[in-house]
């Protein structure tokens, strides 16, 4: 799957679904907690710096925001989870945007859940992934920050994830790293089973 990276825009940042782009396109939702680099993953996917906007503060997605990735599949960067600092009654409203969107959205076709490679999955992460096998959605598990583990015990984290995740037999996980960009044609191919795209 070939992405033309200077044909990518940002769409609209959306928090209901009659804010949501009707471009007929299939869309990938990528999760993860605040700080797992979602941000990062979409501008090194997109190989673009600056087109998801990358912050120190975790927990700055507020939004749903819609990027047109080549005509070809919209990226929906949800809100990050797990951030302690965000309010409960933010944290609630948050969790009800993405569970409309999730539950509702019949373009969407794949959610990317992003864990860090480096920790087993928090709470959270295995609430989020538990929440999306609930509702039947297929799902890829992107382990991030692959370079701050040296290759020798990458496996040994990734089996770590799968077993506290207890992740179904059909869906893949794929250990990345945003610095060194080795592994994204492997996502593009796996995201492409998905969302039913030429290669």
């Amino acid at each position: 799957m070939q992405i033309n990276s200077n044909n990518v825009d940002i769409l609209i940042s959306a928090v209901k679904p009659d804010q949501y782009p009707d471009l007929g396109l299939p869309e990938v939702a990528l999760s993860g907690r605040s700080n797992v680099g979602k941000s990062t993953f979409i501008n090194a996917m997109i190989g673009r710096k600056n087109m998801a906007r990358t912050s120190q503060q975790p927990g700055k997605t507020q939004t749903l925001n819609f990027f047109n990735i080549d005509d070809q599949l919209i990226f929906v960067d949800v809100p990050g989870y797990g951030y302690a600092k965000v309010s409960k009654k933010q944290r609630e409203a948050f969790g009800k945007m993405i569970e409309t969107y999730i539950t509702t959205r019949k373009p969407l076709k794949l959610v990317i859940q992003l864990i860090d490679l480096r920790h087993p999955p928090t709470e959270d992460d295995i609430l989020m992934y538990d929440f999306l096998k609930h509702y039947e959605i297929p799902t890829l598990i992107i382990a991030t920050k692959e370079d701050k583990i040296s290759k020798g015990k990458v496996q040994k984290h990734i089996k770590v994830i799968k077993e506290v995740l207890d992740l179904e037999p059909g869906d893949q996980i794929i250990s990345y790293s945003a610095l060194n960009k080795n592994k994204t044609s492997n996502i593009w191919e796996a995201i492409a089973t998905y969302i039913d795209i030429n290669e």
